[in-house]
């Protein structure tokens, strides 16, 4: 091992993959993906993304990990490393970017896991979505039960991050990250048996030319470097834990593969299904929280099928935030040199300041706005277009010119790649990569 003796390290390359590939997919597979889907015209969406995600994203999450294995540090050090002092900056506005993402994404874990709270007491199964549409605008306005549940998801991921990256993060994905896929195979397939469940799987999969458009490509262009957690310090530091040993390209390739069939997965667990009852695919983010409630009360052991589903968007939740309050109490713990104990406390406490301020944004905060966003948007909005973009380009920029020599062995450490695909590597992130992420943080920040 090289400059970091006493790093941790995991235990496994399965363990590595699936924790990886946990927080690549998050809750963008089962809560974003479908509404994305919906709203962007099926496959018009899909198909272009599934290609992005292949051909771009690949190459992003390939080079962020080559450089967190390469420093054995995250992206605060390991550009600061390769890229001097300025892409150093960069680095730290990376690892803040994924903090302020956990700021409000555990507010959409509380309301995963008081969903989930719900469907185990037989509450919400009712098939007018007016009524459920007026119950989560209810749920959501009502702080002290947001910030409690909000709470109860951050102590969750809390709790796992304490006993390290073998014992904690890597043994829980082992467990949570097959359950996932099992369960979201056992609810594919109820709701393929439903009548007109197929028209579900054509509006995803039917290619429709005349569907294709520049909204629905950019859409997708983001949703691939979204699905993947580029640019938000995550995949990096979780890259310093992987071995020498381990070939990086095979097992970023797994890491991309899951990543996308696990929103193939989601698509397929929601759409069919909301076809079968006549119900609107482009029902936007209500989709998961108003829309499957009512598909749900229709269903024959509707209530179980509900527990599965809310269990899913829990795990999905918690593997992804897991990865990211890692990154943040690595980063304690590599930069000021104290505990790991500290630097979960100190994380947790700050994030639940954050979180509830978040929380409240729709309720008693909802007056107190930045630039004429509530702090939940707020957040979003910078992190998306602003945050995330700034840090993918410090990837592109550092591994594929300034540190390039340093990535190609990286790249060929465990098995040479031939020097077709090298260049390949090398022309998309050099070239390609920060045209795309140019155009993302165009369209996030002027569209």
């Amino acid at each position: 091992m090289s400059n970091s003796a006493h790093r941790s390290v995991w235990g496994s390359r399965i363990g590595f993959i699936l924790a990886s590939a946990g927080s690549a997919v998050g809750l963008g597979a089962i809560w974003k993906f479908p509404y994305m889907a919906g709203n962007n015209g099926g496959s018009a969406f899909i198909l272009p993304y599934i290609l992005l995600t292949i051909a771009i994203g690949f190459v992003v999450l390939l080079i962020e990990m080559a450089l967190g294995r390469a420093a054995r540090k995250g992206a605060a050090h390991a550009l600061g490393q390769f890229g001097g002092r300025a892409w150093g900056v960069v680095g730290y506005i990376s690892v803040l970017t994924g903090f302020l993402i956990l700021a409000f994404y555990q507010v959409i874990g509380g309301w995963c896991l008081h969903y989930l709270i719900d469907a185990c007491m037989g509450k919400g199964l009712i098939t007018d979505t007016a009524q459920l549409g007026a119950y989560f605008d209810g749920f959501v306005t009502n702080g002290e039960r947001v910030v409690a549940n909000q709470i109860g998801f951050l102590l969750l991921t809390a709790g796992v991050i304490v006993f390290g990256v073998q014992e904690g993060i890597e043994r829980i994905s082992k467990i949570l990250m097959p359950a996932l896929f099992l369960l979201m195979l056992l609810l594919i397939v109820r709701g393929l048996t439903l009548p007109g469940a197929w028209a579900g799987v054509e509006f995803m999969f039917k290619f429709q030319p005349q569907d294709f458009n520049s909204s629905s490509l950019l859409n997708a262009l983001g949703f691939a470097f979204f699905s993947l957690s580029l640019g938000s310090g995550t995949m990096m530091n979780y890259g310093s834990y992987l071995s020498d040993k381990v070939n990086l390209p095979t097992s970023v390739a797994w890491i991309s593969f899951l990543a996308v069939m696990a929103a193939i997965l989601g698509g397929l667990m929601i759409m069919p299904a909301v076809f079968a009852f006549g119900l609107n695919p482009s029902a936007g983010p209500g989709l998961t929280f108003v829309t499957m409630p009512a598909v749900f009360a229709q269903l024959p052991l509707g209530q179980g099928f509900a527990i599965l589903f809310y269990i899913c968007l829990v795990v999905a939740a918690l593997t992804s935030a897991i990865s990211i309050l890692e990154m943040s109490v690595q980063f304690l713990v590599d930069e000021l040199n104290i505990s790991r104990m500290r630097a979960v406390v100190f994380n947790t406490i700050a994030l639940l300041v954050l979180g509830i301020v978040c929380s409240l944004s729709f309720s008693s905060l909802s007056g107190f706005t930045l630039f004429g966003k509530s702090f939940f948007d707020f957040l979003d909005f910078t992190t998306s277009n602003i945050g995330m973009p700034i840090g993918a380009m410090g990837i592109a920029i550092v591994g594929g010119y300034l540190a390039w020599p340093l990535m190609q062995k990286q790249l060929c450490l465990t098995r040479d790649m031939s020097d077709i695909l090298l260049s390949a590597v090398r022309f998309l992130i050099r070239f390609i990569v920060p045209c795309v992420i140019l155009i993302i943080a165009g369209a996030g920040l002027f569209g």
